[in-house]
């Protein structure tokens, strides 16, 4: 009995030093993305193909989070705001009865938590933890020497393949050339999925009727400039919303009347978003819906000292004009936004940078803060980053200047020929709509759109055509191709 006693209390002493030797140095961020892979595997977007609606929230949480641990990694970065996020995990063992209930029968599981550890290690364990993963690895990740890296967290690094014997994981790269092996060809995938198709088309024709019926009056009784969705949700989802909506403007008319003039989006959280536009989350209830319909007059007026910012910083940056766009930066609310403008300002002010007046007018750049050097991209604006050098940031600017305006006049001939082929694809294949993936750019787009003119595709009639990364069939019958699709 006292030998076991005597096992037991080792057995404490020993999970007390692990702790303490876990804790004994902080862990770089070579070291962080190795304790990780287990978690990138299971939530990687490119395993969510045929789950669109999964697949791109694990794609923007993946932004998110990987913006967080840059930011853990900034010296001196003090500025940290509680983080929530959710992704959909993916089943480990397909064989285990007792998975397969916790995950459910598409083989993954939604998991939310919110992060609001100021180191690597505490940030790794709580999202191994939350996600239900092992963290026994982290022992060894942490006792080996630290190393450099460069890079993000964003993509997974490459594992030995004992790994997967060991812990019991699927190797995604052995899946990912067991996918290739089998090139599927586009006739191929619309032959095959023609049927399936037309079938959901059909089942959800009297919704999307619906749906446009609601979206109309809507849009006319609260005198609103639109109604979006920021995800891929099914129409009757979208209708759901709608009618939720429409309740509320029947019980409380006069609540509603500030967001007259604006755009309504439905998202994943409730308050104004950074270009001005009323958000509604469609997990929170009429209650919350109200509070931020009588708070809109005090984010007007937010609003308006965020335009005054960005008109200041302007003005120190040679009229370079501050802007968000929306399909290439991660959604931001009124606050977050404004705060990132305001510290930005403030550096700008304690600075010496100095350009010419109105030198850069015409030039477009956005803010981010998980970025340490300025970029330019190729649509012509500038990335810059909140923390960056400004002496680096200045000589970026000006010699990046003329290949800027370059680049936006030739985003401005993709914008107008992108149109132009998407206006012709849908008449000659008599398509109801040919819409992309705001991943998708305009060269994309392009290059998929002439190369389908080129195609005899009868299957394409009266249907509802999204260019995408990857082949599926949308639950309302939408046809999703990759915008590099094989002949």
């Amino acid at each position: 009995m006292f030998y076991h006693l005597g096992a037991a209390r080792r057995l404490c002493l020993e999970k007390i030093l692990l702790q303490w030797v876990l804790q004994a140095r902080p862990l770089s961020g070579a070291e962080a993305a190795n304790a990780l892979r287990p978690f990138y595997f299971a939530v990687h977007p490119d395993f969510f193909g045929q789950h669109p609606k999964e697949r791109e929230i694990n794609e923007n949480s993946l932004k998110r989070l990987n913006g967080y641990l840059e930011n853990l990694q900034k010296p001196g970065f003090k500025s940290f705001k509680p983080t929530q996020l959710t992704f959909y995990v993916r089943e480990r063992e397909q064989n285990s009865s007792d998975v397969q209930e916790s995950f459910g029968a598409s083989g993954f599981r939604a998991v939310s938590f919110t992060l609001h550890t100021r180191d690597l290690l505490s940030t790794v364990l709580d999202i191994l933890n939350s996600c239900s993963l092992s963290t026994e690895h982290v022992q060894s990740v942490n006792s080996q020497p630290p190393k450099e890296v460069k890079g993000t967290f964003y993509r997974p690094i490459k594992w030995d393949k004992t790994y997967y014997s060991f812990t019991g994981f699927k190797d995604p790269e052995e899946e990912l050339e067991q996918a290739q092996r089998v090139e599927i060809t586009l006739i191929s995938w619309l032959d095959n999925s023609e049927k399936s198709a037309i079938k959901k088309l059909r089942s959800s024709l009297p919704l999307r009727e619906e749906l446009n019926r609601l979206k109309d009056e809507l849009t006319h009784q609260l005198q609103l400039s639109d109604i979006r969705w920021q995800r891929s949700w099914g129409i009757a989802h979208r209708c759901s919303q709608l009618h939720s909506l429409g309740r509320l403007a029947q019980q409380s008319p006069e609540v509603l009347r500030n967001v007259k003039g604006h755009t309504v989006v439905f998202t994943d959280c409730s308050g104004m978003s950074a270009t001005g536009h009323v958000m509604l989350g469609t997990m929170d209830v009429h209650h919350h819906w109200i509070k931020i319909f009588e708070r809109l007059p005090s984010y007007y007026k937010l609003q308006k000292k965020m335009l005054l910012l960005e008109d200041r910083i302007s003005h120190l940056l040679g009229g370079i004009q501050i802007t968000y766009i929306e399909e290439l930066q991660p959604l931001l609310t009124l606050e977050e936004y404004y705060t990132t403008l305001h510290a930005f300002y403030n550096r700008l002010l304690n600075s010496k940078l100095s350009f010419h007046p109105r030198s850069l007018r015409g030039l477009q750049m956005i803010l981010e803060s998980d970025r340490y050097a300025p970029s330019l991209h190729e649509l012509g604006h500038f990335n810059i980053p909140t923390m960056c050098d400004l002496a680096t940031l200045q000589w970026f600017i000006i010699t990046k200047a003329q290949q800027a305006r370059e680049n936006l006049k030739r985003k401005e001939e993709l914008t107008v020929m992108e149109k132009e082929l998407i206006s012709a694809s849908t008449e000659k294949f008599s398509l109801k709509q040919l819409y992309k993936e705001p991943s998708i750019s305009h060269a994309q787009m392009i290059d998929c759109c002439k190369r389908l003119l080129e195609e005899s595709l009868p299957y394409l009639q009266g249907m509802h055509l999204c260019i995408s990364h990857f082949y599926s069939v949308l639950q309302d019958g939408d046809l999703c191709i990759p915008w590099n699709w094989k002949s």
